[in-house]
């Protein structure tokens, strides 16, 4: 058995990314989710924990997924999937949802990546050649919330890494991300250091973090193992 198929034989990777994530939610927040595997934070908010989710589409109050056969067709996120309020949920317009969003009212953004560098450079949107319909809100996300989380897998399906020196994709925004949260690690974007890589999945070492990124990544003297 390989490291990596130690590192994800309990847990698959995206349960994994998103329980570590949930881990930085804090009282008070606001925060924003993108669509695909950022969705699923919503189901790990700690028990107790006053976190408000908010949607691009008009929606202030992000329940967890629905039980299967309660959905409700008019509770849709910005992804189109169905979802549940909270007491207190507030609905508006696109507009003023992106009013929030431009003014710095979000506390923390987590957004799916194709590319992420070692200047925090994010790449999302678009794949050249491919059908694209569009960036939808992430490049006002990006440069509007206080922190940006970034939860992807941290190669491709084919191995390729995802986490590199320069983007070769188009830019959904430059400098932008915070923290990157993969499978394998959880990894800080400092301005004018580079990657710092803070911790590691259970069952993998720092060799196999490195091997699977393309940027340096500098080992942080308390580097710690990752709870989820």
């Amino acid at each position: 058995m390989t490291t990596t198929q130690k590192a994800t034989k309990d847990t698959s990777k995206r349960d994994r990314i998103v329980k570590r994530i949930a881990r930085e939610l804090r009282d008070g927040f606001y925060v924003n989710l993108g669509i695909g595997m950022p969705t699923l934070v919503a189901n790990c908010v700690p028990e107790g924990m006053d976190v408000v989710l908010q949607s691009e589409n008009g929606m202030l109050g992000i329940g967890p997924y629905p039980i299967e056969g309660q959905e409700d067709a008019d509770l849709i996120n910005a992804g189109k999937e169905t979802i549940t309020e909270i007491p207190g949920t507030a609905y508006f317009s696109s507009a003023d949802s992106f009013a929030m969003i431009r003014g710095g009212h979000i506390d923390l953004s987590v957004l799916g990546a194709m590319e992420v560098d070692q200047q925090g450079d994010l790449a999302n949107w678009m794949i050249p050649g491919k059908m694209v319909k569009g960036m939808g809100g992430a490049m006002d996300l990006v440069a509007g919330a206080r922190r940006v989380i970034v939860a992807m897998e941290h190669t491709t399906k084919e191995g390729q890494p995802k986490i590199l020196k320069k983007c070769t994709l188009p830019l959904t925004g430059v400098g932008v991300v915070d923290t990157i949260v993969t499978e394998m690690a959880y990894i800080k974007v400092v301005p004018g250091k580079g990657l710092v890589l803070e911790e590691i999945a259970p069952g993998l070492s720092v060799e196999d973090v490195t091997r699977a990124t393309e940027a340096p990544l500098i080992v942080s003297p308390n580097l710690k193992t990752m709870e989820f």
